[in-house]
């Protein structure tokens, strides 16, 4: 966290000296006479105006605080509770203003206009020179205002919340929030003990928002808001807009300002070279926490890239880095949507580590969680007093599953509030991908929902259409403003257009994760290999609608938690040669598919327990000191050389999206459990893929070929005893012969390795 902004020498703010006791308004007292010639008693405040201020309910205290001509001179007003006494002073000026009770202090001058005056404020213990936040105009701009009212506002990050800027000459902090409910805001932090009485906040008109500009706040400082709600109660918020946060359990927001100088300039510009359903996509997925637990963001830098860069994977992607308070929430409950996390360094810290993967050839994906937030009564639930943020209809505020609330989609500022968030992770932290979790979630108005729990939309159906409109505003903002951008839906239902753009009726997202196809393909590799043939069809079913969407193949952590154990132990069986050997010839299966991949920590290595955010991937498995260390380190070294293999062989991957890169050549072999297939690239180029997924070597085998290849050669087998096969392969290349087989007129003979894939090209 960096320092606060320190304030000049002669301006200073009181959160160095002010007394954090005294809480309760003092009665008024005698008022003192008058230390300079001339200062007269302003006009007292009325009764009520007077009430609404201390009690947070004014929405203009810029009315009733600082100074302003009027007749017989400038009236000045002050609140400054603690204080003992109150100065102004300026170019050949010093008056001490009349104390009235409550922290309010005024007087009257014989002046012809407001001077350049500073506050001399008296404590107890010390007297400081401050400069009076009450005489500044707005420090937000109409047209951000206008932008706000729209819920246009795609840079809203540089409207709302805590911004450290000069303003009329002066350093400090404008504080910005939208409460539109609220009769008062009040901004309260360390720069003044927590206590909030004497930083209220100016209505901006009909926009909701809230502001005030203090001088001598700089980055570093922490916050809140006070904020009173419709009935008078107050309650203390945390900034929805805040770029930095406490580390939790703590919740006060921070005041920060970037200074990060980027050095990825070469990544930025070509990134956007080739669309992503159309180049290698290969993602690593992390628990940024707890893939080296304790890392900060910059020790990670040191170590992430390489690691995944070894590994041959083009991405990766992190689960949710925004603020959340509980860990155990894997970050998917989220309360700092602008703040990355704290729990492993600053905004900047966060910024490094991008930087470092980009430099190191690697895209970054960050998961986004628009569908939901938790009920944490300093975040956003009821911010105001009043459903804001939420749905005003109990029935779409309340998630069923997870306990917390769904975002409004329909209202203009929350919808905002979104979009511009997505744009900001893009634009801020130079993110290349957004996955958008619990899409279905967000899309279905019946979703968990029984009957008598949900209302259907306006035409009698159960979509979502506030959701629709949201989702298809978000992608196309980001695809206009962040070129190069992709964003994923994790989205689990046969919903029509995912990837479609959003002038063709579509989603707009660029990938979706094929959720069908991880459950199909995981049950049968679950099954024991003399079941599998009644399962045959779960490992081709995906094919029938492969090209419907842009589709990424996910084995994520959701797949490795809360008892579906980890890939390797999903294999059958207690023998861990075939376990291993299965979760071998299914990455390679896999990743011959059509489809891009995703693999999740600690599965690159076959790690055998779940995954435990408390501890992390079981690096120890990798340890030479340990007896099977030879085991895993095979699998992983398997993962490289797919990857590898897979970036340099344009078939795998080029033609992903369409029918003309995929052809069956064995979809039927249920008795062998064998499939074989080819991929094309645009140039014709070819790659045969066949798993035999049975634990028996087949020899003989005859796979069908394309006439016209002369040869054949083998270029990755799982089998291989640097994998920890059994080290079945063909070390010579393979000549067709003109023998029909699966309706091609020539074929190879092979040797099928046990419980593997292997792929060859011509």
């Amino acid at each position: 966290m960096s320092a606060a902004r320190q304030p000049s020498p002669t301006v200073r703010d009181e959160a160095a000296t002010a007394p954090a006791a005294a809480k309760k308004p003092r009665t008024p007292r005698a008022r003192r006479a008058a230390p300079a010639h001339g200062v007269r008693p302003a006009p007292a405040l009325p009764a009520g105006e007077r009430a609404r201020l201390l009690e947070g309910r004014h929405h203009d205290p810029h009315a009733l605080l600082g100074a302003r001509t009027q007749r017989g001179g400038v009236a000045f007003r002050v609140l400054r509770p603690h204080a003992k006494a109150v100065t102004v002073i300026a170019k050949g000026l010093r008056a001490e203003l009349h104390d009235d009770g409550d922290g309010l202090f005024s007087g009257l001058l014989p002046l012809t206009a407001v001077p350049d005056y500073r506050l001399l404020v008296a404590y107890e213990s010390d007297e400081i020179e401050v400069h009076d936040p009450y005489r500044f105009l707005p420090a937000l701009g109409e047209l951000d205002l206008h932008l706000i009212g729209e819920g246009r506002h795609e840079r809203l990050w540089t409207a709302l919340g805590a911004q450290p800027m000069e303003h009329q000459g002066v350093a400090g902090t404008r504080f910005t929030v939208w409460a539109p409910n609220a009769q008062g805001v009040r901004v309260c932090g360390d720069f003044a003990y927590w206590d909030s009485v004497a930083y209220p906040m100016r209505s901006l008109g009909s926009s909701g928002v809230w502001e005030l500009f203090l001088p001598g706040v700089g980055a570093g400082t922490l916050y809140k808001y006070d904020i009173t709600r419709p009935d008078g109660s107050h309650t203390l918020r945390a900034d929805p807009m805040a770029r930095s946060a406490e580390v939790p359990p703590a919740n006060a927001s921070v005041v920060t300002a970037s200074e990060y100088e980027w050095q990825d300039a070469e990544w930025m510009a070509r990134r956007g070279a080739r669309p992503p359903h159309q180049a290698p996509f290969s993602v690593y997925e992390l628990h940024l926490a707890s893939w080296r637990p304790g890392l900060s963001y910059r020790q990670l830098a040191e170590q992430l890239p390489s690691y995944v860069k070894e590994l041959g994977f083009t991405h990766v992607e992190m689960m949710p880095v925004a603020e959340h308070p509980f860990g155990g929430s894997w970050g998917y409950q989220v309360t700092g949507f602008y703040a990355p996390t704290s729990r492993m360094g600053t905004p900047d810290d966060f910024r490094f580590l991008v930087d470092s993967l980009h430099r190191a050839g690697l895209g970054v994906i960050v998961d986004w969680v628009p569908a939901h937030f938790p009920r944490d009564d300093w975040a956003l639930a009821e911010f105001d007093g009043r459903p804001l943020y939420e749905h005003h209809d109990p029935r779409r505020a309340s998630h069923p599953d997870w306990g917390t609330l769904e975002f409004d989609y329909g209202r203009k500022e929350v919808r905002n509030f979104l979009v511009a968030n997505a744009v900001y992770w893009c634009e801020e932290f130079h993110v290349d991908g957004l996955r958008v979790d619990a899409v279905a979630s967000m899309l279905y108005l019946d979703y968990s929902r029984g009957e008598g729990e949900w209302a259907p939309n306006e035409h009698g159906g159960r979509e979502n259409l506030d959701a629709v409109a949201f989702l298809q505003e978000m992608n196309a903002t980001v695809y206009r403003r962040c070129p190069g951008v992709v964003t994923i839906a994790e989205e689990s239902t046969a919903w029509n257009g995912v990837t479609r753009p959003t002038d063709g009726g579509g989603l707009g997202f660029g990938l979706k994760w094929n959720m069908g196809w991880m459950h199909d393909t995981l049950r049968y590799m679950s099954k024991e290999s003399v079941h599998r043939k009644y399962h045959h069809h779960d490992m081709t079913f995906g094919m029938i609608y492969a090209f419907s969407e842009n589709y990424v193949l996910p084995i994520s952590h959701d797949e490795v938690v809360h008892g579906k154990r980890a890939l390797v132990s999903k294999m059958p069986g207690g023998d861990w040669w075939q376990q291993r050997a299965a979760h071998r010839a299914y990455l390679g299966f896999m990743w011959a598919h059509p489809g891009k991949q995703l693999l999740f920590m600690g599965q690159e290595f076959a790690q055998g327990s779940e995954w435990s955010e408390a501890s992390g991937p079981d690096w120890w498995l990798l340890d030479s000191s340990y007896a099977a260390a030879g085991d895993h380190r095979g699998v992983r070294d398997l993962v490289r050389d797919l990857n590898r293999t897979y970036t340099a062989t344009p078939a795998l991957w080029e033609r992903d999206t369409v029918p003309e890169g995929f052809a069956w050549v064995e979809a039927d072999a249920a008795e062998d459990n064998v499939f074989a297939f080819l991929r094309y690239a645009q140039d014709g180029s070819q790659l045969l893929a066949v798993s035999n997924f049975s634990p028996v070597v087949r020899h003989g085998y005859r796979v069908g070929v394309p006439e016209e290849v002369p040869l054949w050669h083998e270029v990755l087998n799982t089998d291989l005893e640097a994998y920890g096969g059994s080290g079945v392969h063909h070390g010579q290349p393979l000549l067709p012969e003109p023998v029909p087989a699966q309706g091609r007129p020539a074929s190879l003979r092979m040797t099928l390795p046990p419980l593997a894939t292997i792929w060859l090209r011509p």
